[in-house]
Parts: structure tokens; C-alpha cells; sequence
């Protein structure tokens, strides 16, 4: 299996948006209404945002996000998506600790995330889990509710 390359994305190119696409959907698919926070494109090209895609032999296999939350030293992980094709590689992982860099080289102290519950992100909280992220309290704007849940790392 060939070495992953991660490189900034504008979104411009269409497996990109494509994979974007399908990260939305399944977030409406195992979300209830009103509690998808992910970011559509419009979000992700925000100034603040910088999206990263991961490539492996000319496909795309992942892509992640961090948004810079602009309150001394602080950044929330956005829009971790791993392309089907490419699930149990490794990918999620290797975008998670590009953007921990990223987070430390920026200067920035935590990451933060919000994520959903049940069975269809257990994968995601388990990869979290493994890199050291902890459940917190709310951050940014989000509110209380059931189904969020908030993961922290001190950088």
C-alpha cells in the first residue's frame, strides 16, 4: 500500500467535493434534525478554515479540517471524513495527527470537536480516544443537547 500525501484543498476539485458531499450525508443520515453541525462548503472555505485532503496512489482517501476558533489559542477539528475505499488504513489517524501538528505549529493550546452518539460514530470517538482527546464541557458556540458530545486536548 503506498504513503499517504496530505496537502492543503481549496475544494476546487470534484473528489474532494464529492467526499464533502458524502460526509454531509451521512452526518443528516445518523444525525436528528437540527443537530448537524458539520460544515457544507461555504464553511469550509470560511476564512479561518483550512481543509486538508489525503491522497493515496491519485485517489482520495480522506480529508479533515481545523477552524481556527479565533479565542487565544484555540481550534476545533472539522469535517474528519475517510473515503470508503480507504477505511481501516489508517487515514483517519494520519489526518488526525497532521492537524495536531498543524494545531502546535499554529501556536494554538487545545483542539476541541463536537460529535454525535450511537453505533455510526464509534469509530471516530474510538480514533479520538486513542490519540488522547477526553470528554468536556461545551465550547464555541454550541449548546447542550442529547445527542452532541464534546472531546478536548490540551496541546
Amino acid at each position: 500500500m503506498s504513503a499517504l500525501e496530505i496537502r492543503p484543498d481549496d475544494l476546487s476539485g470534484e473528489a474532494t467535493r464529492e467526499l464533502v458531499a458524502l460526509h454531509l450525508a451521512g452526518m443528516h443520515e445518523n444525525t436528528p434534525a437540527g443537530h448537524v453541525f458539520a460544515l457544507d462548503l461555504s464553511g469550509l472555505t470560511a476564512p479561518g478554515v483550512t481543509l486538508w485532503s489525503a491522497w493515496r496512489g491519485g485517489a482520495i482517501a480522506g480529508i479533515g479540517a481545523l477552524k481556527d476558533l479565533g479565542d487565544g489559542g484555540a481550534g476545533e477539528i472539522k469535517s474528519m471524513r475517510t473515503h470508503p475505499d480507504h477505511l481501516r488504513q489508517g487515514v483517519g489517524a494520519t489526518i488526525l495527527e497532521h492537524i495536531i501538528g498543524e494545531a502546535r505549529r499554529r501556536g494554538m493550546a487545545r483542539l476541541s470537536l463536537e460529535t454525535g452518539r450511537g453505533p455510526s460514530f464509534e469509530p471516530a470517538l474510538a480514533l479520538y480516544r486513542a490519540r488522547g482527546f477526553v470528554s468536556g464541557g461545551l465550547f464555541g458556540d454550541y449548546e447542550a443537547s442529547d445527542f452532541s458530545q464534546f472531546m478536548h486536548i490540551d496541546l
